[in-house]
């Protein structure tokens, strides 16, 4: 039988709600995306008039907020089900601070490598450009779209919850963003491992 808490991510058929199977739809498809992109570096690389280089450190610091905020939005997901309202605000407002400090240590990130001559360029490593870092970029900035998504959506729960909406009976919106959020969580962390170690850039 389908938990109170889960009553509202089902219809009475016991159906998945439309705007759950709408969010995995869309995870599904940012899967593939990143997938193909991923791919596509590793062609790429092979080929040939790649620039090894490391990633900025100040990425290790986006990884470290990627993870607090997961355990944070996990924790508020834990307690609207358990009915605690001061808790669940609480979770969301880390939530939504760590997720700003991710996007801060990605400024970061971004002017070290500007700092070291690596740009987005259409060039394809021709005339100067770096394609490499043309690759990496990319990613980096794609997943940043991305979870700029998702603090748009931690922000309205944490509103939400603040309003006393979001409890035990009414956890399709925390149980939406929780699933979203360690998504594009654990996106980042599949997306640093790979630029660091398959293979070396």
């Amino acid at each position: 039988m389908i938990g109170a808490a889960q009553m509202e991510d089902y219809n009475n058929n016991g159906k998945m709600h439309p705007k759950k199977f709408s969010l995995v739809l869309l995870i599904v498809g940012m899967t593939m995306l990143f997938l193909g992109l991923t791919s596509a570096f590793l062609v790429r690389e092979a080929e040939g008039n790649w620039l090894h280089f490391s990633l900025p450190p100040q990425f290790v610091g986006s990884t470290i907020a990627v993870i607090i905020s997961s355990l944070s939005m996990y924790f508020a997901y834990y307690s609207a089900k358990r009915d605690n309202l001061k808790s669940v605000t609480a979770g969301m407002a880390v939530t939504l601070v760590a997720g700003l400090s991710f996007v801060y240590f990605q400024y970061l990130g971004f002017n070290d490598m500007a700092d070291r001559g690596i740009y987005f360029s259409p060039a394809n490593g021709s005339a100067g450009g770096l394609v490499s870092g043309s690759f990496v970029i990319m990613f980096i900035a794609l997943h940043l779209l991305h979870l700029l998504g998702g603090i748009i959506f931690v922000t309205v729960v944490l509103v939400k919850s603040l309003m006393l909406k979001v409890h035990k009976k009414n956890t399709l919106s925390i149980s939406m963003c929780n699933t979203y959020w360690h998504f594009v969580g654990v996106l980042w962390i599949y997306l640093y491992l790979f630029l660091n170690f398959a293979p070396q850039l």
